[in-house]
């Protein structure tokens, strides 16, 4: 089969390993030819079963404001249909797969559906706009009421232009067909997050000289959270959840990443000087995975007020590296019962700080059979339910 895959994200490398490229990968292996347009400025990339094309999208990709960079997407929507035209005018492609966010890709899965009367499969990553009223960044009703209805109506058009809607857990699922009703419910499918199983985790004496290069204390139990640092995470909590946890001195936090609110963390780290407590910036990706390895415990924090059922992918990086998890998030995702109901792990809703330390004192006192316990359920989790292997056969299931 010809596959078409539409994303704004930059893959520059097909060899990467991430949530898309590993899927890419999984389609490459199995004898089909793999086509691309994604956001970036690099050259043009041809090879037998592999090709990439680039839309200039850096006003949208650069802009740290969600509603300049909506304005910036729905500016370039056009950009993608064109990329396909021009450069694959001689390519009839059997699948057009594409993500959430953005939800501007509309014209471009429309035209190759209607060329090539394609297959379309809607891997859905984001509910928007509902995550942004959620987090007040838009509004339903005023001004902003313009902008949501503008993008209400695009990601309306997108569900329906696609043939699946994929997405990343049962209670995603439910919410698109309880919240969108024109939406047949045999058109949604789950389609997680996925990677190419590998096991990342490290031995005693590695561990030590990452700890050791990092500056991470030996001596205590490491809980890390690394990702974007924006206002889904909800900033304020972290903060709250710190300062809860300070006096618990076999306790230590890394957080690593940065965002729009990096700067909220780094304030309070120079305002309150807390001895358990470090900030970093991003890491690339590789010291990232191997700094991970190193430490006790993953953790994961979403907003309260999101109503919206997310399923962050920060998760598979964890269990990749087979760590215990506490996610501390808003009652509505599932992904505090998939690691509850998994065994490998702890939650607690984002609006309990207490409940958050109390986890914490939980971990340690867990002894070394119980962590272990954790550590392997996470790992078998992960390769019973989120290999690209699987979504590779979730998605070319349809085809046949």
């Amino acid at each position: 089969m010809n596959i078409l895959f539409l994303t704004y994200g930059n893959i520059s490398d097909i060899n990467e390993h991430s949530i898309y490229c590993d899927l890419l990968r999984e389609f490459i292996r199995n004898g089909h030819k793999v086509h691309t347009v994604s956001a970036g400025d690099h050259k043009n990339v041809k090879s037998e079963k592999y090709m990439q094309v680039f839309v200039d999208m850096n006003i949208a990709r650069c802009s740290s404001n969600l509603f300049k960079k909506g304005l910036s997407a729905l500016s370039t929507e056009s950009r993608f249909a064109n990329a396909v035209k021009k450069y694959y005018h001689d390519v009839e492609f059997d699948l057009v797969l594409y993500t959430t966010p953005p939800i501007t890709l509309f014209s471009a899965v429309r035209y190759v559906k209607k060329r090539d009367n394609a297959f379309s499969y809607l891997m859905l990553k984001d509910i928007f706009p509902q995550n942004a009223v959620d987090i007040g960044m838009m509004s339903t009703t005023g001004a902003k009421g313009f902008i949501y209805r503008l993008f209400k109506d695009k990601e309306k058009k997108l569900y329906e232009v696609s043939d699946i809607i994929g997405c990343m857990s049962r209670a995603n699922a439910e919410y698109i067909i309880e919240h969108e009703p024109k939406v047949s419910p045999q058109k949604v499918e789950i389609c997680p997050n996925s990677i190419e199983i590998a096991d990342k985790s490290i031995g005693y004496d590695k561990r030590c000289a990452v700890r050791n290069k990092y500056g991470i204390p030996s001596d205590k139990t490491v809980f890390v959270y690394g990702g974007n640092l924006g206002k889904p995470q909800g900033i304020p909590f972290i903060i709250e959840c710190l300062e809860k946890c300070s006096d618990i001195s076999d306790a230590f936090f890394l957080i690593v990443g940065g965002g729009t609110e990096y700067h909220l963390l780094d304030e309070y780290a120079e305002k309150s000087r807390q001895a358990n407590f470090r900030l970093m910036k991003s890491l690339p990706k590789e010291d990232y995975d191997t700094m991970v390895a190193a430490c006790d415990v993953g953790l994961i924090f979403l907003d309260h007020r999101f109503t919206i059922p997310n399923f962050p992918s920060r998760l598979l990086s964890y269990m990749q590296a087979k760590l215990p998890v506490l996610a501390a998030t808003d009652p509505n995702t599932d992904i505090g019962i998939v690691i509850f109901d998994g065994g490998f792990g702890r939650w607690c809703e984002s609006n309990d700080a207490d409940r958050f330390a109390d986890i914490v004192r939980e971990f340690l006192q867990c002894d070394i059979s119980s962590l272990n316990t954790m550590k392997e359920n996470g790992f078998k989790y992960l390769e019973d339910h989120y290999s690209s292997e699987q979504v590779y056969k979730t998605i070319v299931s349809h085809m046949q």
